[in-house]
């Protein structure tokens, strides 16, 4: 029996790609370290959608939690279809804000784990017929944002890794899709510590989870390499790549201030 496993599936946009697709008949696999709440989500899932679901509650930020998802599968006889690889954060302030072991965490989690997990899982995907993977990334992939500079520069490297990776593997059976979110209605802005004028610019743009998901699994389906969700945040990126530099950089920071 196949699966899709979303890794971060307990809350935002995890939550609702894995309704998303449970809705379209995948069973699903949850993995997050909430595992009250997976439970309670695999518990609706089966429920509402008459689709298999099982969860793995584990701290994704750590070097050997992909092999343990990777293990955990293959002790269930679990045969992996699709793999969003979701599960990511963002500190917002000051670089020097933050200790080396903080930015380290985020590094590991939003790039190390998706890699190992993309590694890892590729030899399941290619034995399906049609295979898939969806890494989330983030409108700011698109430029430097100072104050999120980081987080920034991990969702660059996941839009810039799952590009490349599409191209690599455009003639198997295994197609490779990455979206870009905008600000969305989920608890980014709290785990990333947003400042009050950050708050305020992310709830005028909001969008929700599940109009992120629907984006999301449809383009991933339909085999695009990248998903930008949304009329601004297209020309956002738009913008980014045609205006200088320079003024993109200063005006994204005057919202993270």
């Amino acid at each position: 029996m196949e699966y899709a496993l979303i890794t971060g599936a307990s809350k935002g946009i995890g939550r609702a790609i894995a309704r998303e697709l449970a809705a379209r008949g995948f069973n699903v696999l949850l993995v997050a370290r909430s595992e009250d709440l997976l439970q309670q989500l695999a518990t609706e899932i089966a429920s509402r959608y008459k689709v298999q679901a099982d969860y793995l509650a584990l701290d994704l930020a750590t070097g050997e939690a992909p092999q343990s998802v990777c293990d955990w599968c293959r002790a269930r006889g679990y045969a992996v279809n699709v793999l969003v690889n979701n599960a990511g954060y963002g500190l917002s302030g000051s670089f020097e804000k933050y200790g080396l072991a903080d930015h380290l965490n985020m590094m590991q989690l939003n790039m190390s784990t998706l890699v190992s997990m993309t590694r890892l899982f590729l030899p399941e995907l290619h034995k399906q017929k049609k295979a898939y993977i969806l890494n989330v990334a983030s409108s700011a992939a698109y430029q430097a944002v100072p104050k999120l500079t980081l987080y920034a520069a991990t969702k660059a490297f996941v839009l810039a890794f799952s590009r490349g990776l599409h191209q690599e593997l455009h003639k198997t059976t295994v197609s490779v899709t990455c979206v870009s979110p905008g600000a969305t209605d989920t608890d980014f802005p709290n785990r990333a510590q947003l400042g009050e004028k950050g708050m305020k610019a992310a709830e005028k743009f909001n969008m929700s989870p599940e109009v992120v998901a629907s984006l999301a699994v449809k383009g991933m389906l339909a085999g695009k390499p990248e998903v930008i969700t949304g009329f601004l945040n297209k020309l956002g990126a738009a913008m980014a790549w045609l205006l200088p530099k320079t003024i993109v950089e200063r005006t994204a920071m005057k919202i993270y201030e």
